[in-house]
Formats: C-alpha cells, structure tokens, sequence
C-alpha cells in the first residue's frame, strides 16, 4: 500500500489531531479502548510518523502484544510501576516513540500523585504517565488511604515542604475519603481521581465520585471515575504553569508571557 493509500485508509477511521499539542499543551492521547487492533496499529503509527511519539490510553494485552510486534524497541509502558510488565488484568497506558530524541523536555512543573489503596495504582498511573510526557516531574505515594491515616504524613510533608510539588493528585476508591483529607491539608490544588475499586450498593466508583463532588473541602476538583489521563493533563497544565512563572520570575521576565510545554 503506497503513502497515499495508507493515508485515505486511515481518514475513513480516524482524523487525528496534530495540532492538539500546539493549540493546548496537551496532545492526543489515542483511546484504544472500543477499536479494533488494526484500527490502533494504523492510528498509532500515523500519529508516530507525524509526531515522532504516540500515546495510547486503555491498551489490552493484545494489543500491547501486537505493539510490541508491530514496533519494536520503541515502547514505554508503565501501568503499576512495581511491576516491570502491565498485569494481564490491566489496561495499559502505552508511549511509542521513533527514537530517543522524542523524549519529552523537562519543564520544572512538579506534580504528586497519592493513592488510597494499592488498587488504585493502574488508574493513578495514566495520570503518571501523561504528566511525565507533559515534562513533569513526578513523586508518587500509593496505599496511603484514610484507613490508615498515618500512612499520609510523611508523603504529604515530603510534597509540600521538602520536595514541594504544584499540584497533588489523590485516587480513590471505595468511599473515596481521601482526595477531601488531602485537600483539608494542603495550599496547593488538588485534583480528585474516583477509581472504579468497590462494590456493592454505590460501588464501581459511583460512591467515591459522589464523596468527592460532596466535599466541603475547598480547592478539590474532580475528574469522571477511571479517568487518569483528564487528571494527568489538568495537572500537568497546572505544574507548567507554575513553572513557567517561577522560571520567568527567576529570569525577571513579564509574568504573563506563555513559556512552552513539555512536548518537543
């Protein structure tokens, strides 16, 4: 199939959009979930052609599988960082690039990311993956829930004294407590990520959506149940921006100029 072909193919499926990035900071992230292998291969390697690196969100094992394959070498993924491979159960948030050169710029933007449980982590970890892709340095600290409360002291002292961030991202199953807790604590935004863990009358994340739209701590916003890569992108525009003012304070620059994002 020529260029042209594979080109005309593509636009009866897909109109990616390129200029995302350029327009908003944040780039098309591909939704794998709900399209066919061979619908993710073709987008995917378009956008890879076009932008050098492509990041897919909701990626099954077989896909992956068919990734790998289909582009060796050139896979980033990280669903649980404990584990070196996405468990077979997980979804995967995955970031195909050309070559080394399409690694993302450092930004200075600081970002936190805090779970209740340890269920939470492959949800947080979308998050994770497209702040460090926006440039973003990340901390993490997992299984730190209100059931052990003291768990979240020295996470907490950590990302706001010693190795202060801009912004903290909290996920939460369950009774989704912990994005308020945080929030009563902290100066900093944060951004409350209801994960899907729990069950029963309120579960699936319906109960710790609602506690979190609920909470009488201010500063706390919400994104939908299991959208990790909404958090990762609010957050990340929000650690860009304060660094990108802190940099211009530094340099005694106007406050106001817009600096550039992470992407390259």
């Amino acid at each position: 199939m020529s260029h042209l072909d594979a080109l005309l193919a593509l636009s009866e499926i897909a109109q990616p959009d390129y200029t995302r990035a350029a327009r908003t900071g944040v780039p098309e992230v591909i939704l794998a979930d709900r399209k066919s292998i061979a619908q993710n291969l073709a987008i995917a390697a378009a956008v890879l052609e076009h932008e050098g690196r492509v990041i897919l969100s909701r990626v099954s094992p077989d896909l992956l599988t068919a990734l790998q394959e289909r582009f060796p070498g050139q896979l980033d993924t990280e669903t649980n960082p404990t584990h070196p491979a996405p468990p077979a159960t997980s979804p995967a948030t995955v970031v195909v690039r050309r070559d080394h050169a399409h690694r993302p710029r450092p930004t200075g933007g600081q970002v936190g990311v805090l779970t209740a449980g340890t269920s939470d982590i492959p949800v947080a970890a979308e998050a994770v993956v497209l702040c460090r892709e926006l440039g973003c340095q990340v901390q993490t600290a997992y299984d730190v829930g209100v059931a052990g409360l003291h768990r979240l002291q020295e996470p907490l002292r950590t990302m706001t004294r010693s190795r202060p961030v801009d912004v903290l991202i909290v996920a939460a199953g369950m009774d989704g407590a912990l994005p308020s807790v945080v929030a009563g604590l902290v100066e900093i935004p944060v951004i409350g990520l209801p994960t899907s863990v729990g069950y029963g009358l309120g579960g699936n994340g319906v109960a710790a959506l609602l506690s979190m739209l609920q909470s009488c701590a201010p500063g706390l916003a919400v994104v939908n149940i299991d959208n990790g890569i909404g958090a990762g992108a609010m957050a990340a525009r929000i650690a860009n921006r304060a660094a990108t003012h802190r940099n211009q304070n530094q340099a005694g620059d106007h406050p106001g100029k817009t600096g550039e994002s992470g992407w390259r």
